[in-house]
C-alpha cells in the first residue's frame, strides 16, 4: 500500500511570521485538506511551523505521530534562491536549473533526502504534511521524480506516492 507525502507552502507572511490573512488563510486551507495525518513535519521556519498549526488547526483531527521539524526541508542557501530570482524574475523551476543547475541540484539533493527521510518513517497506508517553502518544495519534487513542477502559490500544495520503493505525482 503505498505512502502519501503532501508538501504544502507556508501561507502569506510578513518576514518569519504568518500575516493575519496568512493565518485565516491557512485554517481556511485546513478545513479542505484530506487528512487524516501520520505525521505533520515544518521545516523549521517559524512561519512554517505556524502554518502547519493553523492547518491542523483548520483540519480538526488529531495526528497520531505529532508534528515535528526537520531542517532538511530549509535551504542554508536562501540568499542564492533570491539571487537567482532576482537575476531572473521568474520563480518556477526550470529558471532556477537554467540559471544554475549544479545549485539547484545539490540543494535538490539535500530536500529529497528529507522527503525519503519522511517516507522511511511514514506506515504503509499513510499519509504526511510536509509545509515549507516554495522553491524548495518543488525542488525536493524535483529531486525525487526529476520532475518540474509549477511554483507553489501561498497554501498550495502538491502530492507525492511513495509505491514499491519509488515516487510519484499523485493524479
Amino acid at each position: 500500500m503505498g505512502k502519501t507525502i503532501e508538501l504544502r507552502r507556508h501561507t502569506a507572511n510578513d518576514g518569519d511570521a504568518l500575516t493575519a490573512e496568512g493565518v485565516v488563510e491557512a485554517v481556511r486551507i485546513g478545513r479542505a485538506l484530506a487528512g487524516p495525518y501520520d505525521l505533520v513535519v515544518s521545516s523549521g521556519a517559524h512561519r512554517a511551523t505556524q502554518a502547519a498549526a493553523c492547518f491542523l488547526a483548520g483540519l480538526g483531527s488529531t495526528v497520531s505521530g505529532g508534528v515535528v521539524v526537520d531542517e532538511g526541508f530549509r535551504s542554508t542557501n536562501e540568499e542564492r534562491w533570491r539571487a537567482i530570482y532576482a537575476d531572473t524574475k521568474k520563480g518556477d523551476l526550470d529558471t532556477f536549473l537554467s540559471a544554475d543547475f549544479a545549485f539547484v541540484e545539490e540543494e535538490a539533493v539535500q530536500f529529497a533526502e528529507a522527503v525519503r527521510r519522511v517516507g522511511v518513517h511514514t506506515p504503509d497506508g499513510g499519509r504526511v504534511l510536509v509545509v515549507g517553502h516554495s522553491p524548495m518544495l518543488e525542488a525536493a519534487v524535483w529531486g525525487v521524480t526529476q520532475t518540474a513542477v509549477p511554483p507553489l502559490g501561498e497554501g498550495q500544495g502538491i502530492v507525492l506516492v511513495l509505491d514499491d520503493g519509488g515516487f510519484s505525482l499523485a493524479e
